[in-house]
């Protein structure tokens, strides 16, 4: 059996290397590193996959949400609602900008934001609610854009796990995840669905208007040279790492199958295991079914129900077997957050999960010797 890896580029690497590097080499040869046309078709390709009138490529995730945020002009002191459960770089922006965060509580069975939450958090100051589309699985983006409709709220979509996903609304139209509030911004770190080989980031609109704000934003606020208009920022997406993403993206959906097929095989696995609770997908689907479109499993994340997680994870790494703990403590209780407005008891689900998560190896090159290692050794481990 091969070595087991939390993610495997270069296996992922091996099946595709004469494109990437012919695609590289191309910007080498023509020297333009910066803004240069491969930038240019990936963002137009991009476009075109998740059907979205604007992709603005920048410099990474965490740029890509704060220039959506700075591109709809929030104001120091304007409330934020995002979820607790989930990486810093969500909050970390609204705090960079002033803003004012307003962290919420998620749901047990798909880790996305609580929508009984956002409502009870809403209060004039309310500007802005932040979805984290988490692990690869949409929020409830026809409850919260219902909401923002209510209240006049801007939705911005977290979407750093989850490009690929389809969001089907109740009428059973499908939309990609992040294309669906009034702005989405992505990651391409290298472990993401879709990833380069340093980083990277995008923002995604329909929004005409909004688009030329942000576009003038990654650019020093540049429309023309010399002439800043707005005030921005540097975070422009290079054109060795588009061509890495406009190599790689013609394969997302088969990268997204093979990451849903090997979810499949470890809920299989665990079947009947009352002690470990198996990711769901969309609500009312009782399994991964063989046409699942709406998780893309960027991380395949457990719960474990008595059992000692720091015992289990102890005994994987010395199986050789990587895992992770995404996340091991809420925003609400990082130094960096706290805030007194928090109690303890709004945030059950998240208190407990923090406690109980741990994910598995999750990629495209998985196959079926490693993810029975993988399984039978968590089984064993429980049975004792």
């Amino acid at each position: 059996m091969k070595k087991i890896q939390m993610v495997d580029l270069k296996g992922q690497y091996a099946q595709i290397k004469d494109v990437v590097n012919s695609s590289i080499q191309e910007v080498i040869e023509t020297t333009t590193f910066i803004n240069g046309p491969k930038v240019h078709e990936f963002q137009k390709n991009l476009e075109q996959y998740l059907n979205v009138k604007h992709v603005i490529p920048c410099a990474n995730g965490t740029d890509a949400l704060q220039i959506a945020m700075m591109g709809l002009g929030l104001k120091p002191g304007d409330e934020v609602i995002t979820a607790d459960f989930t990486f810093a770089a969500t909050v970390e922006v609204i705090a960079l900008l002033q803003l004012t965060p307003v962290l919420v509580d998620v749901n047990e069975d798909d880790f996305n934001i609580n929508i009984d939450a956002i409502k009870k958090a809403i209060s004039p100051k309310t500007k802005a609610i932040v979805p984290v589309h988490l692990f690869g699985q949409c929020a409830n983006m026809e409850a919260i854009m219902e909401i923002s409709k209510a209240h006049n709220l801007y939705v911005i979509e977290d979407n750093a796990q989850a490009i690929g996903a389809n969001y089907t609304y109740k009428s059973g139209k499908k939309v990609k995840a992040g294309t669906i509030g009034h702005v989405g911004a992505t990651s391409f770190f290298p472990s993401k669905n879709l990833g380069c080989y340093g980083d990277g980031g995008a923002i995604f609109t329909n929004d005409d208007n909004l688009a030329h704000t942000l576009r003038g934003i990654v650019n020093h606020g540049m429309y023309e040279r010399y002439h800043h208009d707005v005030v921005g920022v540097n975070s422009r997406l290079d054109s060795i790492q588009a061509a890495v993403l406009d190599a790689k993206l013609p394969y997302l959906n088969d990268y997204n199958k093979a990451r849903q097929n090997a979810a499949r095989k470890y809920n299989n696995a665990f079947e009947g295991i009352d002690a470990v609770v198996t990711p769901k997908v969309t609500i009312g689907c009782s399994a991964i079914c063989d046409t699942c479109d709406c998780h893309v499993f960027h991380q395949y994340t457990l719960q474990l129900k008595g059992i000692d997680r720091d015992a289990l994870v102890k005994h994987l790494n010395e199986k050789s077997i990587p895992c992770g703990v995404y996340y091991p403590i809420p925003l609400h209780n990082q130094k960096a957050y706290a805030d007194s407005r928090y109690n303890e008891s709004d945030f059950p689900v998240t208190n407990r999960l923090v406690k109980e998560v741990i994910s598995l190896p999750m990629h495209t090159e998985l196959d079926d010797e490693q993810i029975e290692y993988i399984t039978s050794t968590i089984i064993n481990f429980i049975n004792g």
